[in-house]
């Protein structure tokens, strides 16, 4: 009886876990983004869900369509100017600025997924980014910088890697970030 009841239960605790796995990205996928737009709509005393959305969606369409005008060239720059004096307010502004543009904007930077080679006799390799490949501003040559993110974090290093033990990968840019993020547990697709 006994062996009976530990293989009804080991069967209900696998099929325990399976829906944990099954429901718990689901889940909490939802719950982040109802907070997000739930806390969105409060922020702006919105009556009904998404409206907070919807108008933070146009206030940035608006605002790239004025940012990609003539008109509003010289006045950024104005604005940029007068950030960049403020110390703390410049460094962060900047790093934002550049941060975002390397991913969205016209000068993509993790575009290039790199293997590293970090020790040829104990073969340990490393997944990054060029980010750079002129280091004369450093007087290096011969190297490039490549960006190595962090597993399940928004951080990451940042390494001047000699230029023969970089290999580039031919995957997507995405899949590759994908993959590091998820500390390996996403795999990329095969070229």
């Amino acid at each position: 009886m006994s062996f009976r009841i530990k293989r009804i239960t080991a069967k209900l605790f696998s099929y325990f876990v399976k829906g944990l796995f099954l429901l718990a990205p689901v889940y909490i996928t939802g719950y982040i983004i109802f907070n997000l737009l739930n806390s969105l709509d409060q922020e702006f005393y919105f009556y009904f869900r998404g409206t907070g959305l919807v108008i933070m969606v146009a206030i940035i369409m608006i605002v790239g369509f004025l940012g990609s005008t003539f008109i509003s060239l010289p006045l950024i720059q104005i604005l940029e100017e007068g950030v960049s004096k403020l110390p703390l307010v410049g460094l962060i502004y900047f790093s934002l600025k550049d941060l975002i543009g390397a991913f969205v904007g016209d000068k993509k930077k993790f575009n290039q997924p790199v293997k590293i080679i970090f020790n040829k006799e104990n073969g340990i390799q490393k997944l990054g980014f060029i980010t750079q490949t002129d280091l004369s501003f450093l007087d290096i040559q011969d190297s490039v910088i490549v960006y190595c993110p962090h597993s399940y974090a928004f951080s990451g290093e940042v390494f001047i890697v000699p230029s023969e033990n970089i290999t580039l990968l031919n995957l997507p840019a995405s899949d590759v970030m994908k993959m590091i993020v998820s500390g390996g547990v996403s795999l990329a697709s095969n070229p």
